[in-house]
């Protein structure tokens, strides 16, 4: 299901006005008021399907969710300015990819909280609850599951729940709050959901189901393995989500959108006008020599050395995950268009024919001529949905397409429930933690294992949700030492030219790396976050 986009009348209640501190971000006063609105099913969800939009996510999606967990973890290559740093794990607080990132957040946690309080509001002046609590859930499902995000990023933080309040205010000297705060924050959120959500919606809504998972998720960040495995072995035993068939496919077509192994994803769309709706990875992640005049594709972001040493023989995900030396598509045809005189440059006359019979990734054919040569000989595949409509492709609007990002699949509840019953043993031969692991396995058509012990596991998720933006934080979940260890052993370095073949780059990694500066931006304004974080429950 693709949400029909917020009316422009809602849009006025929620649009978000400009305040001194990003994280309070706050409703308008002007606009729709809670007597003449949210009066019916249709008005209240059109609030709550902007949550899940590109309007909300962007900021975190495009590019900084590269940037902080695929970038930072060894699983991908950069060039420009504003990345290189967390290759290099040289990260500033001035970082252009940490603002945008924190402004998402921060945004979408005022986002939910002013709909919270409006919704409340209106079922207190007789709002109908049964409309009502349902989307009040969904509010809960995704600030618990943003203020997660926080506490990986950042660790201690700003809670903020009454952003109106805090504006109305002025009084912007709000605190970090110690991560484990932000945690059970999270969590506590996250329950809500779990007991207003309905057990089954329309494709694309969350679901009492989505918020287990997500809890499973955050309490396997927590190491309590127990709750983990309690919670993931919930939504298994429901049987309401399953694998998708095709791992390729889950990230080349919108056609696949809400899927039966998507648990939450942010919807997309690539019609109309889709600029900050649109899923914008297909021109960062494309391939050069595929760009046409429909899609944009610059391949900002592409596969490190390490992570293509990572996949076994035979794995059938690195083919839908990365591009390289023999990668075939036939559907897709990119063409070089004629010159004004109709004419063709004879280096566009050989693209063309080259890719006539379906787009091809050749490091080895003239680079003019539609070959690719980058540093690592190689491209991101997932969520590059192609040239465009016109060349074999599905709708891409510049650099917009209309692929969801799914943020929880069913891969990951199958692998968290492997991994909390193994929990602080050394290995594991459990029966049914085998069943889980191994059906990711099959997929992927590898062997099966008899036995699993953390590093199998960390091993397999970082090739079934590489370039998902995940692995940074299952690095980060194993404590310092251990990151130290996996990510001083990685190579970061390049493939060069002839004599020079390999050119192998290695970083050290400090514990003041395991959590991102708080933006310079929102220090200056308020320079309580440059404090020892306190408490946010009270003592009892």
């Amino acid at each position: 299901m693709k949400y029909k986009y917020i009316s422009a009348f809602v849009m006025v209640a929620i649009t978000i006005a400009s305040c001194e501190k990003s994280f309070i971000d706050r409703p308008s006063l002007s606009g729709t008021t809670v007597s003449n609105y949210y009066n019916t099913a249709d008005e209240v969800r059109a609030a709550t399907s902007t949550l899940y939009s590109g309007l909300a996510w962007s900021g975190y999606e495009s590019r900084s969710m590269d940037a902080i967990g695929e970038v930072m973890s060894g699983n991908e290559l950069t060039g420009g300015t504003d990345d290189p740093p967390f290759q290099n794990m040289t990260i500033s607080a001035t970082s252009v990819r940490l603002q945008d990132c924190w402004k998402s957040f921060y945004k979408i946690g005022g986002w939910t909280s002013a709909l919270i309080s409006t919704f409340e509001q209106k079922k207190s002046t007789g709002g109908k609850a049964e409309i009502l609590n349902p989307a009040i859930a969904e509010c809960h499902f995704i600030r618990g599951t943003v203020y997660f995000y926080i506490a990986r990023v950042w660790g201690d933080a700003p809670i903020v729940t009454d952003p109106g309040a805090s504006a109305l205010s002025g009084k912007f000297n709000i605190p970090r709050y110690l991560k484990s705060d932000v945690l059970r924050f999270a969590l506590a959120e996250l329950k809500l959901a779990e007991k207003g959500l309905p057990e089954s919606d329309v494709p694309g809504r969350v679901t009492t189901y989505s918020a287990k998972g997500m809890m499973a998720k955050l309490y396997l960040y927590r190491q309590d393995y127990d709750s983990a495995r309690i919670k993931s072995l919930e939504v298994i035993s429901a049987h309401r989500y399953d694998l998708f068939s095709n791992y390729a496919g889950l990230f080349n077509s919108s056609a696949n959108n809400n899927n039966i192994e998507t648990l939450f994803a942010v919807e997309h769309q690539s019609t109309g006008s889709p600029w900050g709706s649109g899923n914008r990875l297909n021109p960062d992640r494309g391939p050069s020599n595929m760009q046409t005049d429909e899609a944009s594709m610059w391949e900002l972001y592409r596969p490190s050395l390490d992570i293509l040493l990572a996949y076994e023989v035979g794995d059938n995900r690195r083919a839908g995950s990365v591009m390289e030396q023999g990668w075939y598509k036939p559907n897709w045809k990119p063409k070089k268009l004629p010159q004004d005189d109709g004419s063709f440059k004879p280096d566009d006359q050989a693209y063309n024919t080259f890719m006539a019979n379906g787009y091809k990734y050749d490091t080895i054919q003239s680079v003019l001529q539609g070959g690719i040569l980058n540093a690592s000989r190689s491209t991101i595949a997932k969520y590059v949905v192609g040239p465009g409509l016109s060349y074999g492709g599905e709708q891409v609007i510049g650099q917009n397409t209309g692929i969801n990002f799914m943020m929880l699949r069913y891969a990951d509840i199958l692998l968290i429930y492997a991994e909390s019953v193994l929990g602080t043993q050394p290995s594991t031969n459990d029966v049914s933690a085998l069943e889980a692991f191994n059906r990711i396995r099959a997929r992927a058509e590898l062997p099966t294992k008899s036995s699993l012990t953390i590093n199998d596991i960390l091993k397999e998720r970082r090739v079934e949700f590489a370039f998902e933006g995940d692995y940074w934080f299952d690095i980060q979940r194993q404590g310092f030492a251990k990151a130290k260890q996996i990510i001083e052993a990685q190579n970061r370095g390049t493939i060069g030219n002839t004599p020079v073949w390999r050119l192998p780059v290695y970083v050290t990694f400090n514990e003041s790396g395991m959590y991102l500066p708080i933006p310079a931006g929102e220090t200056l304004q308020d320079p309580e976050l440059l404090k020892p974080p306190v408490s946010y429950y009270s003592k009892k």
